[in-house]
């Protein structure tokens, strides 16, 4: 009668611990869309240049991007700007201002007064 009941235990062990693998699959599989989506979006969708940094074929990348909202992939980003400690930047449309146009001059010149300032120190 032992082995029965251990045999019987192991089924019902077996069964829960596929269960709760399955969840966690759906839950990854899950993810894993959701991030697909929210780097096609970051990258203007270009579904082209994302397979080639990550190595996975664009076709695929598009099928799993394709069954998750727009909306539900903005939350994802806006979640990993959360972790990387960046609030949301608001752009202005281009050609509103001489700095959308240049945006480097700005720092190029911050960058080569703190040079001239610290070299002066140093002669």
């Amino acid at each position: 009668m032992r082995t029965r009941e251990l045999a019987a235990q192991n089924v019902l062990t077996a069964r829960k611990t596929a269960a709760e693998a399955a969840v966690a699959k759906e839950a990854a599989d899950r993810k894993a869309r959701e991030s697909t989506a929210a780097v096609l979006r970051l990258y203007d969708q270009d579904s082209e240049l994302v397979a080639e940094l990550l190595d996975v074929p664009a076709e695929e990348l598009e099928r799993d991007a394709k069954t998750v909202t727009a909306a539900r992939a903005k939350e994802v980003i806006e979640a990993l700007r959360a972790r990387a400690g960046r609030p949301r930047t608001h752009r202005s449309r281009p050609g509103n201002s001489p700095a959308s146009q240049h945006p480097f001059q700005e720092t190029a010149v911050a960058e080569t007064s703190d040079l001239s300032s610290t070299q002066a120190g140093v002669e």
